[in-house]
């Protein structure tokens, strides 16, 4: 329809003459607008415009034709190669997961040298190499080899690889490429530095990742939330929280607001220690500095209670999250119950209880045991709690 009321439009201001070709150009029965099958481009006689040669390969739906139709289309006088005739070249191999003729398109691009393409262009097919391909070593290779191509890599471009080499866990790889943007004429910024220390704290390199946040002023760089987390973090996963907690001084000192993650951070470093009163602290600093915890932080804290057996304070501050409309875990809700009934707390038992159910939670066999142990030896318990747990299993 689209296709007509143009066509409509446009009679409108042409001579007859012209008419039935462009009517026919703008059909849908035109051939080059339907699936090729079995097409053969050099038997086209009429003058094919660069757009119109990219909406051949849009409608390839047979992957194995995508070549030997662009090798027809290059011997053709017409022929006027665009990127983005290449794109929907490579797209169509990578949807078909030809890797081996992206490869040899690649390689024709660069014979053919007629064509100037931009950094987005190598952006694609570093993508497919790495994402979909899963060939690392090619998208490191076209990074490199991009300025063959009269093409120079933004820091974007450069950033993805670097961020894929941590991703696929190549430590030894990182490093190299990073040396290597001097000659590419990367200019390296703060996510490219910040690359870099989360590759150094996931191979255990602290004392080098350290190093790297005093190269940020060298860059004319300043260091951000992200970087003191990233630290602050392989600092905590190594046992050295008060090296974290010091890192935590420095970013305050060079006015760097820290965030939700940063604070969950250093709580789940304190609870990995056994220092919950700490880890307490640190979630009231948070609250008074203004800044929202996020569910993760709450079920830290949690989780934190739980392991100091301080059930009470756990069923207080379960309520302080519902109340923030957090819901906890469905494991805080069974330790709880389990500790609570090891207390005898059968009232705050029977609370925790209809919180479960509220939040669609209903207690599996273990926990049932558990509280049914506890409730016969005991009259004070409220049955409402299991009349209504029956009613939502059943249900």
């Amino acid at each position: 329809m689209f296709l007509r009321s143009i066509a409509a439009h446009i009679t409108k201001f042409l001579k007859p003459t012209f008419q039935s070709s462009l009517l026919s150009s703008l059909s849908p029965s035109n051939p080059l607008l339907q699936e090729p099958t079995n097409f053969n481009i050099l038997e086209h006689k009429d003058w094919l415009s660069p757009s119109e040669l990219v909406k051949i390969f849009q409608a390839l739906r047979d992957p194995d034709s995508v070549l030997p139709v662009l090798a027809q289309a290059s011997v053709r006088k017409d022929y006027k190669p665009t990127e983005a005739l290449y794109a929907a070249v490579i797209n169509k191999l990578a949807l078909a997961r030809n890797f081996d003729g992206i490869d040899n398109v690649m390689q024709m691009i660069k014979t053919e040298k007629s064509c100037r393409l931009s950094d987005g262009f190598f952006h694609g097919v570093i993508k497919i190499y790495g994402n979909e391909a899963g060939r690392i070593n090619r998208a490191i290779e076209t990074l490199f080899d991009m300025p063959s191509y009269k093409c120079w890599p933004s820091v974007k471009t450069f950033n993805y690889v670097l961020n894929l080499l941590v991703k696929t866990k190549q430590f030894d790889v990182v490093h190299e490429v990073y040396m290597g943007g001097l000659r590419l004429g990367v200019e390296i910024d703060a996510c490219c530095l910040n690359i870099m220390i989360k590759g150094l704290c996931g191979c255990g390199d602290l004392d080098s990742a350290l190093q790297v946040l005093d190269e940020f002023p060298k860059q004319g760089c300043r260091p951000n939330v992200r970087t003191f987390s990233t630290l602050m973090h392989g600092l905590c996963e190594r046992g050295k929280v008060e090296e974290a907690f010091r890192l935590f001084e420095r970013m305050e000192r060079e006015y760097v607001e820290p965030d939700a993650v940063t604070f969950n951070i250093l709580i789940l470093g304190l609870r990995k220690q056994g220092r919950i009163e700490e880890s307490i602290e640190v979630f009231d600093r948070m609250m008074l500095k203004g800044c929202v915890p996020n569910p993760g932080t709450y079920q830290e804290v949690l989780y934190g209670l739980l392991d100091a057996k301080k059930f009470v304070d756990a069923k207080d501050f379960m309520r302080k999250m519902l109340f923030k409309g957090v819901n906890p875990s469905f494991e805080s809700y069974k330790l709880i119950t389990h500790g609570l009934c090891s207390e005898n707390l059968l009232g705050d038992v029977d609370w925790v209880l209809k919180q479960m159910v509220q939040n669609d939670f209903v207690p599996r066999m273990g926990m049932w045991k558990r509280i049914l142990e506890c409730v016969l030896g005991s009259s004070s318990f409220d049955c409402s709690s299991f009349d209504a747990i029956i009613k939502a299993s059943v249900s």
